[in-house]
């Protein structure tokens, strides 16, 4: 559990490393009409914390509560991701995690068991909630990368 708290707790940094000294045209760079940007994948990791942050947080205090997901696409497509400003979210992202903090820090390993359901009544541990987030973070920055990558084949020589 150590571990996956420190790893909770770099993701912010994770992302930063990522996107430091990137141009406005490669944060914005769609690598297909239907692929996001860069721009428009920081937001949604955001719009991710967001909603799991109280997700976290109710398993911890709740006996087995019920927890909701959201929506990412219908979110995307209808938030105007392009005209939200990357650097609140950013910032945002950066404070939901730093909130969670003293949280896990002083986690038990009788808290980590604790459980949440679904709507579809799938349960999870409040770990295997964490592992996700954790996993989410992995995932969108190898999405960056893989962006990042497309937008300099396309360039000239």
């Amino acid at each position: 559990m150590e571990d996956l708290i420190k790893e909770y707790s770099l993701g912010y940094t994770m992302i930063w490393d990522a996107i430091e000294g990137l141009t406005e045209e490669e944060l914005r760079y769609k690598p297909a009409p239907n692929k996001w940007s860069i721009h428009q994948i920081l937001i949604h990791v955001t719009d991710s914390e967001i909603s799991a942050t109280p997700r976290l947080k109710k398993v911890l205090a709740e006996d087995e509560p019920i927890l909701v997901s959201f929506d990412q696409d219908a979110w995307a497509n209808t938030l105007s991701y392009d005209l939200l400003d990357r650097e609140q979210y950013l910032h945002l992202f950066k404070l939901l995690r730093t909130s969670m903090q003293p949280i896990l820090d002083n986690l038990t390993s009788e808290q980590s068991r604790r459980v949440g359901m679904y709507i579809d009544q799938e349960r999870f541990t409040f770990k295997q909630l964490l592992e996700f987030r954790v996993q989410h973070v992995r995932n969108h920055l190898d999405q960056i990368e893989r962006v990042k990558n497309s937008y300099r084949e396309k360039q000239p020589n």
